[in-house]
């Protein structure tokens, strides 16, 4: 019996170009300015000093080398400003990047500038779910703050009451089984009676040998195509609980 839902954001409830041409852009053209304000700002010198200690962590060889050539030990603002534009632009995964751009989204999302699109069956369907009384919770790449900022501001008003809970990468890596086990133990279930909806086939791969069921998103315009062993849904309400439900009594 299902009776925990676990959702990705990005091409799985919110379209793959609005976090790549919207969220992206924005946070990386305003990364120095809030760089900017480490002096005054305590969770900002934070990330900073975390970022660092990423750095001198990361066996890639582009950064090893960049690290080489800072002129300040530890690196200075600016220096960790160029260490994380590279990370942006390789696509690397940060949590202190995620979190600086969790810091950002927020002022834009406040400004006004930033407001979040979801696909348009997402919003009807996490209703149909809390109504059904499914636990909902998210897993994103995205910190906790970004994934509550932009389920907050979105065309359909706040949606962030349809949740229960939120985990980013400090739960541990997407691809890894043993994250979605911990996830488990934190909802309160059985790994069996959760269900995860990805459009990322590794993420799906990793839940299913943590004993989750899975369902693939294959939304128009996503990056990855092939639903490997996963089924396949195009929208969320494609997905038939009571199908789940009597597949795992079949197999009792």
């Amino acid at each position: 019996m299902i009776r925990a839902i676990l959702l990705d954001i990005e091409g799985t409830t919110c379209p793959v170009d609005f976090v790549s041409q919207t969220l992206f852009p924005f946070a990386q053209k305003n990364l120095n300015a809030a760089l900017m304000t480490r002096s005054s700002n305590a969770e900002i010198d934070s990330l900073v000093d975390e970022a660092i200690n990423e750095w001198l962590a990361d066996s890639d060889p582009t950064s090893k080398t960049m690290l080489s050539q800072t002129t300040q030990k530890p690196p200075s603002t600016k220096e960790v400003e160029e260490y994380l534009q590279h990370l942006i632009q390789s696509d690397r995964k940060s949590t202190a990047l995620k979190e600086l751009q969790g810091i950002i989204w927020k002022q834009g999302y406040l400004s006004g500038e930033l407001k979040s699109t979801l696909f348009s069956d997402v919003c009807k369907q996490l209703d149909h779910w809390k109504r059904k009384e499914i636990t909902l919770a998210v897993y994103s790449s995205g910190s906790i703050q970004a994934q509550k900022l932009l389920y907050a501001h979105t065309s359909e008003g706040d949606l962030t009451d349809r949740f229960d809970h939120w985990f980013d990468t400090r739960t541990g890596p997407k691809v890894a089984h043993q994250s979605y086990t911990i996830i488990a133990r934190k909802l309160g279930v059985q790994s069996n009676q959760v269900l995860f909806i990805s459009d990322h086939p590794g993420e799906c791969d990793a839940a299913w040998q943590s004993g989750m069921n899975t369902v693939f998103c294959l939304r128009e315009g996503n990056p990855h195509q092939d639903p490997g062993e996963h089924a396949v849904v195009q929208q969320l309400c494609d997905i038939d609980l009571e199908k789940i439900n009597a597949a795992h009594n079949n197999q009792r």
